[in-house]
């Protein structure tokens, strides 16, 4: 190993902290679709038509009447922010169904659009759950690799 003079380790890291920066915008994208689609699985519990009683039981996702909901469940674009990277995995705005009801932007708002169980975007936080546990580690070693190349 070479002899370790001043500005080496901050040099290092610098290089360290640029190559995360990259390789967490990577991994971000495969990750956000991930949940896009668990999202769209979970709002899929089901289908009835339109004021008949659902198939989906409390706490769970809704069932599909339309699909409107499910397709306007999307990702924007990755922004890096700081020092890292955001995307939001969500309903997409301005999507209606074709009944004439609330836009799917405002769904999982009870009061607005008759969800039953209470619960607030009841397919978005298992999705989230389930990406992390099961299809993050994945992605995190395609992104990464299993080793950090050197960078002294």
């Amino acid at each position: 190993m070479p002899e370790l003079r001043p500005g080496m380790f901050t040099a290092a890291f610098s290089r360290l902290s640029a190559e995360g920066v990259v390789r967490g915008r990577i991994a971000l994208e495969p990750l956000a679709l991930a949940i896009e689609k668990q999202a769209k699985i979970n709002a899929s519990v089901g289908a009835h038509k339109r004021g008949t009683p659902t198939p989906a039981s409390p706490g769970t996702g809704p069932a599909v009447i339309s699909g409107t909901l499910r397709r306007s469940i999307t990702h924007s674009p990755s922004v890096q922010v700081g020092t890292g990277w955001e995307t939001r995995v969500g309903t997409g705005a301005g999507i209606v169904p074709p009944y004439g009801r609330t836009p799917a932007s405002r769904y999982g708002l009870a009061l607005e659009t008759g969800l039953r169980n209470g619960a607030v975007y009841p397919f978005l936080g298992p999705a989230f759950t389930f990406a992390v546990r099961f299809a993050a580690p994945a992605i995190y070693r395609a992104a990464y690799g299993d080793g950090w190349k050197r960078v002294i």
